[in-house]
Formats: structure tokens, C-alpha cells, sequence
């Protein structure tokens, strides 16, 4: 596979130029902060932690930036791209600036939230600057519908990097972080700041990456365990007893239900982890759900 060096990488005076070329405004209804920095670009390569057979799946590629660093690294490449002009104009600039490893590139007119399966060759390894604000629903999506995918490397506004890597307890800790860690162990590999944008954002950014694993064992679905992390949640400054009362039908239906999972009804949402849930759920169905 050839190396990086015989790919051409953007830099902010090509992003602007080919963004000039496709009379593109940034918009902020699709996130579009396009990363101007190929030292950025091979960082996250990096830490992608790829491998020659993977087949990555990128969401949101914009003009090019990241495909271009991961073309050389991988098997192929599927980018997922909302925006028709961009989506269009993609397969251009890879072929202009990538060589041989542009045959390795599928790009797809989609929303990524609206895709539930994708042709062979499957992904393995999704890695994206995701737009800030849908960053949580799209990786979870994928996440639930791409079973192949065994790795996730995300660059996303730092507050929510920050809660999807939180554990239980920590300030951060929310519905993002259970969710996750229902599919995957989930850590942060970074942070990046605003200068590496074009536009710059307001506000920093975090790698976060993910390694498949096994949900908790369990008898319900996810669907099930989901709904009680919402419940949970929704107010959080109350206890589980009261705060699962509507999931449970009743504040005294609930302590029961948290009594036969082993949890103490005074706890909150904020201290139990993805298996407490799971097992909250499965005592939910064990009683008539």
C-alpha cells in the first residue's frame, strides 16, 4: 500500500481553494468544520490504530480531509456525506490527490442516522470529525446497526468526548456514557484545539475511541435497558425510586423492582453502571415488564 507520502494531504489554502471552487459556505445546520491541519489528520490515523485489512467507514468527509490520510492505511473506505455538493465533488479530490488509493473509495449521499446497513465489504473501523451536533445519536446508531464494527475513533466537541468516556460517579457520567458502554469500552485519546478548523469552533474538541465488546448478559434488549438509563436520568437530581416511578407505574412498584436487582432505591441514575441497568430491566420482565 503506498504511505502517506504519496498521498497529498490539504492544507488551509486548499481547503478554502476547494471550497472556493464548489462556492461552499460552512454551514452550521450540517456542522461543517472542516479540518485545515494535516499534522491533525495523521494524528488521528494514528490513533485509529488501523490495520491494512480494515475497511473504514467515515462519516461526514466534508472536502477530503481525513480520507485523504486514511486512504493508504486501509483495505477501502465507505464515506457517508449528507451534503450533495460535497458527496459529489469527493471522488474528484481523492483521485486527483490520492493516486491509486482513490480505487479504494466508496462515497455514499446519506445521513448517517437514516443508514441501517451498508453493502459488503463491511466496516470494521469507523472513524470521523463528527458534526457536534449529531455526534452522540450517529455513533450510537452505528454502532447498534454495524455489528462488524470493532472500533471507533471519533473526533467531537470536548464536553461530549468528555461524557461519553465518563464512568459512574463522575460529574460527566450520563445517558451518552451507559449507552456506550453497552456497546463498547470507551476512553479518551485526546484533545484538539480550535485552530486546526475551518471555521474555527467556538469551543475545543476530543478524540474519543471505543473497542467493540460484549453487552452485559442479559434476557431483555437494549431497547428495554435504554429505556430504564433514560427513565433514570431524566431527573437526575432525584433518587431511582422516584425518578423510575413513571417507568415502573409507581414509586413503590420501582423500590421493588430496585430491591430485586440488588440496587438501593436512595442511589441515582448517575451511580450505577450499564450492567445495573440491564439488570433493573430484566427484574422489569421477570415481574410482567
Amino acid at each position: 500500500m503506498p504511505s502517506d507520502s504519496a498521498v497529498s494531504l490539504l492544507g488551509p489554502a486548499e481547503v478554502r481553494a476547494l471550497a472556493e471552487r464548489l462556492n461552499l459556505r460552512p454551514t452550521k445546520q450540517w456542522g461543517q468544520n472542516f479540518v485545515v491541519d494535516p499534522n491533525t489528520v495523521r494524528r488521528i490515523v494514528r490513533l485509529a490504530d488501523l490495520e491494512p485489512g480494515d475497511h473504514v467507514l467515515e462519516v461526514g468527509p466534508g472536502l477530503g480531509s481525513l480520507t485523504l490520510g486514511l486512504l493508504p492505511q486501509v483495505a477501502g473506505l465507505t464515506a457517508l456525506e449528507v451534503d450533495p455538493v460535497l458527496a459529489s465533488a469527493l471522488p474528484t479530490t481523492v483521485s486527483d490527490r490520492a493516486g491509486p488509493a482513490s480505487q479504494r473509495l466508496r462515497v455514499l449521499h446519506a445521513d448517517a442516522l437514516r443508514v441501517d446497513e451498508l453493502a459488503d465489504p463491511q466496516p470494521t473501523v469507523l472513524v470521523a470529525n463528527l458534526p457536534y451536533n449529531v455526534a452522540v445519536p450517529v455513533v450510537l446508531h452505528l454502532l447498534g446497526c454495524l455489528p462488524s464494527v470493532r472500533g471507533v475513533l471519533v473526533m467531537v466537541q470536548w464536553e461530549v468526548a468528555e461524557r461519553l468516556a465518563a464512568g459512574p460517579g463522575s460529574r460527566t457520567y450520563g445517558v451518552p456514557s451507559v449507552k456506550a458502554a453497552w456497546h463498547a469500552q470507551v476512553a479518551l485519546a485526546g484533545r484538539v484545539g480550535r485552530s486546526v478548523f475551518w471555521p474555527a469552533p467556538h469551543v475545543d474538541s476530543g478524540l474519543v475511541r471505543m473497542s467493540r465488546r460484549d453487552p452485559p448478559s442479559t434476557q431483555v434488549t437494549r431497547e428495554q435497558v435504554f429505556a430504564v438509563v433514560d427513565a433514570a436520568f431524566a431527573q437526575r437530581r432525584k433518587t431511582l425510586r422516584a425518578a423510575l416511578a413513571g417507568w415502573a407505574g409507581g414509586a413503590g412498584e420501582a423500590e421493588t423492582l430496585l430491591r430485586s436487582a440488588g440496587i438501593d432505591p436512595s442511589r441515582r441514575g448517575e451511580q450505577l453502571g450499564v450492567a445495573d441497568f440491564a439488570a433493573l430491566a430484566e427484574a422489569r420482565e421477570a415481574q410482567g415488564g
